[in-house]
């Protein structure tokens, strides 16, 4: 299927929400991810539907050559509101790559200091009535988190993801039997479903991470020297998906496995580079219990598994971590509040008191409502299941618990209460588990 015909119901549904509330919308999200699509294709075909002519879409595609001259903030200004002709007509503004827009000096002012940028174009849009104004930016200059704090609270933002697995199952072409493995070997970038073989899958994402998104991160964060050792980082962070770290622990693996002496405050500050750029996600630590937040060590969570698996040479496929990082993804797609849950017991061993700390693969809070996951491989032998449950059985509260498993399997609720379900019956239907 052409990536332009992938139907990304959510976020056009969230565009249709925001249309028209006086607000830039920003649309943000992993580079690839299929930003400009939404925004050129799939929006603007919503609003063809609803009976907007064309004249009423003022697109402009910054890294287009033909339109070079609007990366001038005064010539962007000048062309979107020569283009605004009614006025009683509302006017789309669309406007991709916003970060290419240079920064200018202000031509009506003496001062050497005093600027005009995209923020400056935008917030001026804004205030004329019958524009409607939607940006996408993402690149070595300006990641797209970026862009959304330059606007505060007059924007709205629309956090693209790779593709969901419900998008990729109804959208393969091949042996549904076998999209889930297709899927956490090689990902949802939109990209994937239109190549055929493995090599030129793996080539397309390691590509993607030599030559845009590394460069990108050491480009915009003025990084010289240390490409290699940002790759050492991202593959360390791969290799341990579904795993406890810090700065503290990384550092001392560069210096044990690879003789790399690197600070933990300069570990840190990369990891957030990472994250600014929608490659890596944070789950923190959350005492059930205490009602707190431990402050290390966290997960770390591949944006698309596809990315991470080729960062490995696609070597280190266990589908038990993988599965994790589908779900982490996943929820958080849904808008929950995601995090690693830790239970304190207190036991006996050798005739001596002990605390020890069970984990919950993930707390989900969205308003009032809070529910408890734990992820899989199976569940068939009874001690296994005992142990993914200790945990679960252990929280003093009656928010909805679940155990996540990779076999096929009709929903079920044990003696607990605790609900059983197979993975790709979750990722398919959301209703699973607010239902």
């Amino acid at each position: 299927m052409e990536i332009d015909m992938l139907p990304r119901k959510q976020y056009v549904n969230e565009l249709i929400r925001l249309k028209e509330n006086g607000r830039v919308k920003i649309i943000t999200g992993l580079r690839r991810s299929g930003k400009s699509v939404l925004l050129f294709d799939l929006f603007r075909r919503q609003l063809l539907d609803e009976g907007v002519v064309p004249e009423q879409i003022i697109g402009i595609q910054l890294d287009d050559l033909r339109n070079m001259k609007y990366r001038d903030p005064l010539h962007l200004d000048e062309y979107i509101r020569s283009q605004i002709t009614d006025a009683k007509k509302v006017f789309y503004v669309f406007i991709d790559e916003i970060q290419l827009v240079s920064e200018v000096k202000n031509p009506y002012v003496d001062n050497q200091e005093a600027k005009i940028s995209f923020v400056d174009v935008v917030l001026g849009l804004l205030k004329i009535k019958n524009a409607d104004v939607y940006v996408t930016g993402s690149n070595s200059k300006m990641l797209s988190s970026d862009v959304l704090t330059q606007f505060r609270d007059r924007g709205d933002e629309i956090r693209v993801f790779p593709l969901s697995f419900a998008e990729f199952y109804d959208a393969y072409e091949g042996d549904k039997r076998e999209a889930w493995q297709e899927y956490y070997t090689y990902g949802g970038m939109p990209m994937i479903l239109e190549m055929d073989t493995h090599e030129r899958k793996s080539k397309y994402l390691r590509d993607l991470f030599e030559r845009t998104y590394i460069k990108d991160i050491m480009e915009r964060n003025k990084i010289k020297n240390d490409e290699e050792v940002l790759a050492i980082l991202l593959d360390i962070l791969a290799s341990g998906i579904g795993s406890l770290t810090n700065p503290g622990k990384l550092s001392n693996t560069f210096k044990s496995e690879r003789n790399i002496s690197l600070a933990p405050d300069t570990i840190d500050r990369y990891l957030h580079y990472f994250e600014d750029s929608y490659l890596l996600q944070k789950a923190k630590r959350y005492d059930v219990k205490g009602k707190k937040y431990i402050k290390t060590p966290s997960k770390y969570y591949y944006t698309d598994l596809g990315l991470r698996n080729a960062r490995l040479g696609f070597r280190q496929i266990e589908e038990t971590h993988l599965m994790e990082n589908v779900l982490y993804n996943d929820l958080i797609r849904r808008g929950f509040d995601v995090d690693v849950g830790v239970v304190e017991i207190a036991t006996m061993e050798e005739n001596k008191k002990v605390r020890k700390q069970l984990e919950v693969d993930f707390v989900l809070n969205r308003g009032n409502d809070r529910y408890y996951i734990q992820s899989a491989l199976s569940i068939a032998d009874p001690e296994k299941k005992k142990q993914e449950i200790a945990s679960l059985l252990r929280i003093p509260d009656s928010f909805k618990k679940m155990v996540v498993v990779k076999d096929y399997l009709k929903p079920w609720k044990d003696d607990n209460g605790i609900q059983y379900v197979g993975i790709e019956h979750f990722l398919r239907d959301e209703s699973i588990l607010v239902g």
